[in-house]
């Protein structure tokens, strides 16, 4: 899985993304985040913050709507703690 990330990673670059919004799902985020977070700027989004936010939410749309609400700044990202304290580091 981690090479199928590190290709995402590069496609997004060579499309030139500059922002990817993540919900924060268990722990499905972590691979994602760890390992796009060095080369892209990524926000990390509490589910129950982004339902707050008015508007049409359903797993077919979540992607784009995320990305939207990223995009125009209506959603606050997570702390997700630096790499040298995070529990068992990258």
């Amino acid at each position: 899985m981690t090479s199928q990330i590190l290709a995402l990673r590069e496609h997004l670059i060579a499309q030139k993304v500059t922002c990817v919004v993540i919900e924060s799902t268990s722990d499905y985020w972590k691979p994602f985040y760890y390992l796009l977070d060095d080369e892209l700027n990524m926000m990390l989004i509490n589910a129950s913050r982004v339902r707050n936010v008015p508007g049409r939410k359903t797993d077919v749309s979540d992607a784009a709507w995320l990305a939207d609400l990223g995009a125009h700044g209506l959603v606050t990202a997570s702390l997700v703690p630096p790499p040298p304290i995070r529990v068992g580091g990258k």
